[in-house]
């Protein structure tokens, strides 16, 4: 409490004015960096401390998180580059626009970001003895080296995260530091601390941008767009330091001066830990491919993307003791990546002229003379709409500038879903996007069809290209194209609510029509589907239609119209009013073929052994996707549900011991049988196959006919991770034939595309179950697959639904919901909740 209370009257007179004498952390926080782990909102009082009394730094709030918290950054260089900071600023986005030229003495900019993963939590600590060092007038070191950086600070990427490590540590460590692994304080209960409120790995969600801190966060990088970017990590705690140059593969757009800088920043880190005598590796493990990650999405967008990893992790506390007998310490782990921040500095301010120098070149190349073999992009709208804007978002986040229609109304390009270059008619509301811009390094790598992996051995997905992710027909073209226009003009249903038609119908398409949904069942307006398609008005709608009629809807006293075009409008769907419930085509709507849609109450399971990932996806998609309420369970508390007051269960990716106990299967299964909808994911699906209940997974036996090798047993130890990847997939996708008539498929063409990411199919359901999607032969399309597997992979069941009795098992191989940036599966993720009964 004392030391409590001497901080908290340091930062008073600090920011008081009382004091200009710059505190050290130890000063300030009352205690030694390294003696103990420091609350993210003590952090935060140091960064104002340092702030209060170094005129050459500034500090702002650039956003919050889902739990509130502060995001911060700081900007600190020389007293003359401060004076100047907008300049500065502006000066660069020339450069990375492709417009500007840098200019002698113009400063680098470099960016420091610290904890994304929350438990990693010495990244922050260090960040504030970097931080002193770097405000510190009498280091003449530093001081010199910030008359050509301008050095950007992140302190926290992720506090929510890291406070629920903190919390965690500080409350169950002993009072001596037990380096002992197996003692409490070195195993986290579930989730742990690396993710976000939502559970989402924020390292990989750069580009994707679906979590709040990540589109704050990247809208503030997209402002300053650094020339260098370090973003630091911790791995295992017997790992030696980890830092650049990266391992292969590399992707091969980027350039031979990004892989040379690395290169040269690796060595001057080398030269400090030679000195000190530390261990570390370089060249192995971290590779430079997925685009999402801290490291390569400033790496495509121009910058030197680089990460440092420490060993530790949530695991190292204050003191873990590793494998070969050495204790490693949070002081140490502190120095380590103190040591690399400042090296990295240090290079970034010898080498500001060519970093400036190559960094422009970057962007006027990139604007002149785009990379690769397409000029151009064409997405189809195809009545589509909302998804085309759902991209569209993305790409606005991403800096890509893209337009609609084109001057032309006919080109050739290559077609995605097919794999054939064919023609084809450009209309006025597909997407245009013209490679020749700033982001087109950017834009290649989230549209190339198929990525070009130059090792084999990678560290995550390997495939994930906008067209498929989102399911929109695209073509890419090998000539340039410009749009004919900027924007589309959105369509406004005001007028609609004047007629007091006979019934409202939506069509079924995109998450945003979910979203829609879901708003009117909050109002409780009742909504139907049509199970077929119809003709109304002379139009033709398609199964999955939503139907909202005024008979049935009397309780919204007189405020029908207003309220459904009301959502409409807020959620930008299209309406369209009709007079009559008799259909010109198809069945009318007081017809049993016209299903009602019930507000269900739905629950998720979460806790030991399940993937905290795969439950934040759906606790994410439910919350801050569609603003539906849900109930989170426990998984201990599964045996005390009450069965009765739910309509659907989710199991994410993940492991069930409950399945295994015979009495809880049954009453899962007389859940079901009673009208109860089970939705299982992967793993959970795996388990389920393994009950007696009518699901099997297929086993992807040998080929038969093919003549074994005697000698397949005999494997060299050296290539034992090529062997590896033969059984691997780390990430492909695969083409899925739909049966679009089941309401699952509802909204979707005849084909999905699937992120494979293992190699579990199933047997095709026979009575009582319908295949809904599945994988044939020949289905492989992007991404890598390890060479055996490929040749297994095939004839199988990926979606489908199973009944037993009244209810229903919703089967789902595959995450439609994966990182929550795979945008066609949260359509068919809806269907899953709200039409299949």
């Amino acid at each position: 409490m004392r030391k409590l209370l001497l901080s908290s009257l340091i930062l008073f007179f600090v920011q008081m004015g009382f004091s200009q004498t710059l505190p050290t952390p130890d000063q300030f926080l009352g205690y030694a960096l390294g003696t103990q782990f420091t609350p993210y909102h003590r952090v935060l009082d140091y960064f104002k401390a340092v702030a209060a009394v170094t005129p050459n730094m500034q500090l702002s709030q650039y956003g919050t998180t889902y739990e509130g918290r502060p995001l911060m950054l700081a900007v600190i260089s020389s007293p003359e580059n401060m004076g100047k900071t907008e300049q500065i600023r502006q000066h660069n986005l020339d450069l990375s626009s492709g417009t500007g030229k840098p200019a002698t003495g113009d400063p680098v900019i470099v960016w420091l970001s610290y904890n994304v993963h929350g438990n990693e939590a010495v990244s922050t600590e260090a960040a504030m003895i970097t931080l002193y060092l770097l405000a510190n007038k009498a280091n003449t070191e530093t001081q010199d080296w910030l008359k050509n950086v301008v050095v950007l600070i992140d302190p926290c990427l992720n506090p929510d995260g890291r406070e629920r490590y903190v919390n965690f540590y500080n409350q169950v460590h002993t009072r001596f530091a037990d380096p002992l692994l197996f003692a409490r304080e070195h195993n986290e209960p579930w989730p742990g601390g690396r993710s976000n409120h939502y559970y989402f790995d924020l390292n990989r969600d750069w580009a994707w941008q679906t979590q709040k801190e990540s589109q704050q966060r990247v809208a503030q990088y997209s402002r300053w767009m650094p020339q260098v970017h370090v973003d630091f990590h911790e791995q295992s705690i017997d790992a030696p330091y980890y830092f650049a140059p990266a391992a292969e593969p590399f992707h091969d757009i980027i350039k031979p001066w990004q892989r040379s800088m690395q290169m040269l920043i690796g060595k001057n880190n080398a030269r400090y830990f030679d000195k000190e005598g530390w261990l570390y590796f370089t060249k192995e493990f971290f590779d430079m491919f997925y685009p999402s990650y801290g490291d390569t999405y400033p790496t495509y967008n121009g910058a030197i993307g680089m990460t440092y990893e420490q060993g530790g992790g949530g695991r190292a506390g204050l003191a873990g003791l590793k494998q070969d007998g050495d204790t490693l310490t949070l002081s140490q782990r502190i120095a380590h990546h103190r040591t690399t921040g400042l090296s990295t500095i240090e290079i970034a301010s010898q080498q500001a002229s060519q970093l400036l120098n190559e960094y422009a070149k970057y962007f006027y190349e990139a604007v002149h003379s785009p990379e690769g073999p397409y000029q151009s992009y064409v997405v189809k709208a195809a009545g589509n709409n909302e998804k085309l804007a759902s991209l569209g978002v993305l790409l606005n986040r991403n800096g890509i500038r893209f337009g609609y229609g084109a001057g032309i109304s006919k080109a050739s390009g290559f077609n995605y879903f097919n794999g054939k270059t064919e023609s084809f008619t450009i209309d006025k509301e597909d997407m245009v996007i013209s490679a020749a811009q700033a982001r087109s390094n950017l834009l290649k790598v989230l549209f190339e069809p198929d990525s070009r992996l130059t090792d084999s051995v990678t560290y995550d997905i390997t495939a994930w290209s906008l067209p498929y992710a989102y399911g929109l027909q695209t073509y890419a073209l090998r000539q340039p194209l410009t749009p004919a226009k900027d924007s589309l003009q959105v369509t406004v249903n005001t007028a609609l609510a004047a007629a007091r038609p006979y019934a409202y119908l939506a069509r079924w398409n995109s998450i945003k029509d979910v979203r829609f949904l879901s708003a009117l069942l909050q109002k409780k307006i009742r909504v139907r589907y049509a199970e077929g398609e119809f003709m109304a008005g002379g139009k033709n709608f398609p199964a999955g239609t939503l139907i909202i009629t005024r008979s049935g809807n009397e309780a919204t006293n007189g405020q029908f119209d207003e309220q459904v075009v009301s959502l409409a409008n807020t959620y930008k769907t299209t309406l369209d009013a009709v007079t009559t419930g008799f259909v010109e085509k198809g069945v009318d709507f007081g017809s049993e073929k016209v299903r009602f849609i019930k507000p269900v109450r739905i629950a998720v399971v979460m806790g030991e052994g399940i993937s905290s990932l795969a439950a934040g996806e759906v606790w994410h998609f439910f919350e801050q996707q569609i603003n539906y309420p849900l109930t989170v369970v426990d998984v201990k508390q599964l045996p005390n549900v009450n069965w009765k007051a739910l309509d659907v269960l989710i199991l994410p990716d993940g492991n069930y011991r409950y399945l295994s106990d015979k009495d809880f299967a049954n009453k899962l299964r007389d859940w079901v049988n009673g009208g109860g909808k089970l939705i299982v994911m992967q793993d959970a699906l795996a388990q389920i196959a393994g009950l007696d209940w009518g699901i099997h997974q297929k086993k992807l036996d040998d080929d038969k006919d093919e003549k074994k090798d005697e000698y397949a047993l005999l494997k060299t130890y050296a290539n034992r991770e090529r062997e590896g990847v033969k059984q691997l997939i780390p990430g492909a996708i695969y083409k899925v034939q739909l049966d679009n008539t089941h309401p699952l498929a509802f909204g979707f063409p005849s084909v999905y595309y699937t992120l494979k990411q293992d190699s579990r199919i199933y047997e095709y359901l026979e009575e009582g179950g319908w295949n809904v999607g599945i994988i044939k032969k020949d289905n492989y399309l992007s991404g890598f697959v390890g060479a055996e597997m490929r040749k297994k992979l095939k004839d199988g069941l990926i979606f489908g639904v199973k009944e037993i009795g009244e209810g229903k098992i919703v089967m789902m191989a595959d995450d439609p919901l994966f990182r929550s940036f795979w945008e066609n599966g949260k359509l068919l993720f809806g269907n899953a909740v709200f039409m299949v009964w």
